[in-house]
């Protein structure tokens, strides 16, 4: 059999894009740590690869690279991710990241003290497009409130990362997101509106077993807080999401978001009109990394795809589909398998992505739904892995006090995730035909 390029499908056209995955890996196990190397610099370890086993001339390679770079859908995703870094950027000038933090712990309870971390943590990552950022704000604050009467750190710890990953999911400026309703051409508030089906009834469990664990508690060492935030500065991450929900053009919304926050830190005084112009461009060059990862290896999947390696992959996944039903659960596992491989949720739809639009066309899914799934298992997968950043952070931050299982053992907005998704999934096509009657 051969694909659209007449290349037949072969394994070896994959070895450029295993080199990569593993060169990342190896040198991530072997420093014990997963981000010592820049996951460009693996991504460009690939591309040389790929260019001394494809047998196309020079020029040919050259131009199937810069064409796999500007591809529509990679340049989007980089632009969006620039505008995505300003954003953040400003609004962490404002303080506005702290204002979050400060109006969550001055309304809670002792009672709902896990509750609560697991709302603030969901919040700031859905405003933040980040879970590794939530993480990194909260886990100081958690591990001080654990030396407060009963109150149990892996149960904090677990409410943290949920919320975290949850909010991550979510976020209509996290990276996940936008490479994944990039990679599968659909628009924000429609993913979002997809994801939300999921993601809420689980979190809304979640919630409930953690105001049940956190009944019991009681200590009057919260009440002495006394927390300064200002409201308002919370209102350009407002104004993001309501706008990103009602479906107005991400590039529009990520602009007006911009501007507000620059206007609410000019006249609160937090800097000159100047000033956030540098802010927004350091914006720019904070997301390098994944604006070259995606470009790099956009480039690089059309040198594996021109060779007949995409197509061998799909030949191969496509054995194992039978159904709409199992087209979604072999997505889900690709992603799953590829970011367990790299620890990077990010970089796993990136690479699955195409792959995933080829088998969501095939097979009569729906694009917003594929995306939701691709983002969901990938959160999942990324969360749970003992060498992820996300539970690096929380582990090291506890100094001990708490070990892996502890964590995993509490993390039940992850669990609770997976077996809705997995049932949603098993019993659409009851419902459909139920709708059908």
């Amino acid at each position: 059999m051969k694909n659209h390029n007449n290349q037949i499908p072969k394994f070896t056209a994959l070895i450029p894009l295993l080199v990569f995955v593993i060169t990342f890996l190896g040198i991530g196990i072997y420093n014990d740590d997963f981000y010592v190397l820049p996951a460009p610099i693996a991504v460009i370890v690939g591309i040389v690869v790929a260019f001394l086993m494809f047998k196309q001339s020079i020029n040919s390679k050259i131009d199937i690279l810069l064409k796999g770079c500007g591809d529509h859908k990679i340049l989007t995703m980089c632009l969006i991710y620039l505008l995505a870094g300003a954003f953040a950027a400003i609004t962490n000038a404002t303080e506005s990241v702290d204002a979050i933090v400060n109006l969550g712990m001055d309304y809670i309870a002792i009672e709902y003290i896990y509750l609560g971390i697991f709302l603030i943590a969901a919040f700031l990552s859905i405003s933040t497009g980040t879970s590794v950022g939530a993480i990194v704000t909260l886990a100081p604050i958690v591990v001080g409130f654990s030396e407060q009467g009963d109150i149990s750190l892996a149960v904090l710890s677990g409410a943290l990362l949920g919320g975290a990953m949850f909010g991550d999911n979510l976020s209509v400026i996290s990276d996940t997101t936008i490479a994944a309703t990039q990679s599968l051409d659909c628009k924000m508030s429609d993913k979002f509106k997809e994801n939300i089906k999921l993601a809420l009834p689980a979190a809304l469990i979640t919630l409930v077993v953690l105001t049940v664990q956190g009944l019991d508690l009681s200590s009057s060492s919260l009440d002495a807080v006394n927390y300064e935030y200002s409201v308002i500065k919370i209102m350009p991450y407002i104004l993001v999401i309501l706008l990103s929900i009602i479906g107005v053009n991400v590039f529009i919304t990520l602009f007006f978001g911009i501007i507000s926050a620059g206007i609410l830190g000019v006249f609160y005084g937090d800097f000159t009109l100047m000033e956030s112009t540098r802010i927004a461009y350091d914006g720019f060059t904070n997301m390098t990394e994944i604006f070259l990862l995606s470009l790099l290896t956009g480039g690089l999947a059309a040198l594996v795809e021109k060779n007949g390696g995409i197509d061998y992959l799909l030949n191969k996944i496509k054995v194992l589909i039978k159904s709409k039903t199992s087209a979604q659960f072999g997505i889900a596992t690709l992603v799953s398998t590829i970011n367990m491989a790299i620890a990077n949720n990010t970089v796993s739809i990136i690479i699955s992505g195409s792959i995933a639009k080829t088998i969501n066309d095939e097979y009569g899914l729906t694009n917003r739904k594929t995306a939701s799934i691709l983002d969901i298992f990938a959160c999942i997968s990324q969360g749970i892995l003992p060498y992820g950043a996300q539970v690096l952070m929380i582990l090291s931050f506890s100094k001990g006090q708490i070990g892996y299982i502890d964590l995993m053992q509490n993390t039940w907005y992850l669990l609770i995730l997976f077996i809705t998704t997995v049932l949603f999934i098993s019993l659409q096509p009851v419902f459909l035909k139920y709708k059908k009657k």
